[in-house]
């Protein structure tokens, strides 16, 4: 162990440096002698508990600190819960949970009892166990056992690597505690290293950086949070960090080199998972291989597939990892994508089956497809084929009514987070030639750019022709000066609408030749509601559109495609 760990097993019992800060709670310093104290009567609590088996939440990290510790004191049964919405308490209710911490109503009341005196003694790490769950938010969020030996054995890991230069910076966090990565990088292993940690989870990085920009900190944080920064992002308070922290996903080298250029920061990114822990680490800016953390192995067998050994695993067994690996130089690797349909999104993991079975169960839902659309900010997107009495709803109450319904069944079971943020009704999915969805799609017509091009309201697709409902947003950059008094869909744009969206469709591989019989009968203005069909001729190379509204027909043509004659 590091010289200036404290174990795990002993961090409410330490008291050899009286007064040592170990976290910042609502504006006020927390010793370890108050720690102590808090831990102590707390414990009181739940020793007068006959329930063995808690379950905690808590926003905020140093009441969910003491909560832990004093369950453990108690040789509680400890659910860690990855969020408290209403289908998490539910659920560990019937496993024959008590609910402690912030639970919206549903907690019980925890008074702490100082009048009690409990004697506190070591934790024996080995015993001392706890559960939680897979950052999930499928409803069926994984539960995974750990020992306090498992986090004792990776904050050590963690400290032997940063911890000379880490030294006596402060915890900040833009990422949750009730999941491993900020369990430990935020909580965990600060208390073990006697590093001040801050309770409150941030939402962005300019609150807490004008708390931090007179202290030696390091922030703990996400992907997701460090795509958003841009040029308003504050970045010489950003300089004066310690660290910054990402775990949860990778960061692309666009992102990686903006924050080295303009903070000096090389991001320490962390690759795990909840039922793994950390596997290796990288600072993709200087080299995309991911180096492996000491005492981890990875195998590959004949088949592709990936297995891990670790200390940080359960009586160190090999372990099935979902993503695909290619190990280049004896412990370092590349990751080429994940094996299956769990996508992580805002540090959220979510299974896209169960999101898609949820849909499904619709009575207005035929046929539900879910992706994950990847950008500066990660969402999933949904289509959906409707049932006649799904189509009946949409035709009478509207797009916006009917996606707003969706959204509240899903929220049942799915933090809001990752409900789909983009949503397409279609008449049939799309499908490859070996007759599976096809998601390029599917992917392309998400990824279509809102300020460039039209709202896809909904979509009528057939092997060789499609017919699209759009709507024409006012904020399209079209608009923009043409004309100032009386806005105007430029022809052009409508052309080149044609070209590409048919080119998502329809497999036209030959180059631009010439346009035919080209009118434009009628302007199209701001908040339209356009219907443009589109028709692939493939033995004549050319594709057919027509652009056309309840009352007009607005523009059609032949665009032809082929080699220069």
């Amino acid at each position: 162990m590091p010289v200036n760990l404290t174990a795990l097993s002993h961090c409410v019992l330490n008291s050899k440096e009286k007064h040592t800060i170990i976290a910042s709670y609502n504006r006020t310093l927390i010793d370890n002698a108050r720690f102590y104290s808090d831990v102590k009567a707390l414990s009181a609590v739940f020793y007068s508990q006959k329930n063995d088996q808690f379950a905690l939440y808590y926003e905020q990290a140093y009441p969910f600190c003491v909560s832990l510790f004093a369950l453990l004191h108690s040789e509680k049964k400890i659910w860690i819960a990855a969020n408290n919405k209403q289908a998490a308490a539910e659920q560990l209710t019937e496993l024959g949970c008590l609910l402690v911490g912030d639970w919206q109503g549903c907690e019980i009341s925890v008074i702490p009892d100082s009048t009690h005196s409990v004697e506190l003694k070591p934790l024996n790490s080995h015993k001392a166990q706890m559960t939680i769950f897979t950052s999930g938010s499928s409803g069926q969020a994984k539960a995974i056992n750990k020992s306090l030996q498992q986090f004792q054995n990776e904050i050590e890991t963690l400290e032997q690597c940063w911890g000379a230069q880490l030294k006596n910076a402060q915890v900040f966090g833009t990422v949750s505690h009730q999941h491993i990565y900020g369990l430990l990088f935020r909580v965990l292993w600060p208390l073990a290293a006697g590093r001040c940690f801050h309770s409150e989870m941030y939402l962005s990085p300019e609150p807490l950086l004008k708390i931090a920009k007179d202290l030696s900190a390091y922030w703990v944080a996400s992907p997701a949070q460090l795509k958003r920064l841009d040029d308003l992002t504050p970045w010489t308070e950003l300089k004066k960090l310690t660290a910054i922290f990402s775990s949860g996903g990778a960061l692309t080298l666009e992102n990686s080199a903006q924050i080295a250029q303009k903070s000096g920061h090389k991001v320490l990114e962390i690759y795990g998972s909840s039922e793994t822990g950390g596997i290796a680490w990288r600072q993709s800016v200087d080299d995309e291989l991911w180096s492996m953390f000491d005492g981890i192995s990875l195998t590959i067998d004949d088949r592709g597939d990936s297995y891990l050994s670790s200390p940080y695993l359960p009586n160190q067994e090999s372990y099935r990892l979902d993503d695909n690996i290619q190990v280049i130089k004896g412990e370092r690797f590349a990751l080429l994508g994940r094996v299956d349909r769990i996508v992580k999104v805002e540090e959220k993991r979510l299974s896209l089956d169960s999101l898609e079975n949820r849909l499904n169960a619709s009575d207005w839902v035929q046929q539900a497809y879910t992706l994950l659309l990847t950008d500066r900010r990660d969402k999933i997107a949904a289509a959906l084929v409707l049932t006649d009495l799904g189509l009946k709803f949409l035709e009478k109450q509207g797009r916006g009514v009917l996606i707003r319904q969706l959204k509240k069944d899903l929220m049942h079971e799915f933090e809001t987070v990752v409900l789909p943020r983009k949503w397409m009704f279609i008449s049939m999915l799309p499908l490859t030639v070996q007759g599976k969805i096809n998601q390029d799609i599917l992917t392309q017509l998400f990824s279509l750019r809102n300020t460039h091009f039209p709202q896809i309201v909904s979509c009528d697709y057939q092997d060789k022709s499609v017919e699209l409902h759009l709507r024409i947003s006012p904020d399209l950059v079209y608009f923009s000066g043409h004309f100032p008094d009386q806005p105007v869909l430029p022809g052009v744009t409508q052309l080149a609408w044609s070209e590409q969206i048919g080119k998502i469709f329809f497999d036209i591989d030959l180059p631009f030749l010439r346009m035919e019989v080209i009118k434009f009968k009628k302007i199209i203005q701001p908040g339209e509601l356009i219907k443009m069909k589109l028709d692939w001729k493939a033995e004549t190379h050319k594709l057919y559109f027509e652009l056309s509204s309840v009352k007009n027909a607005h523009s059609s043509g032949r665009i032809v495609y082929g080699e220069q004659e």
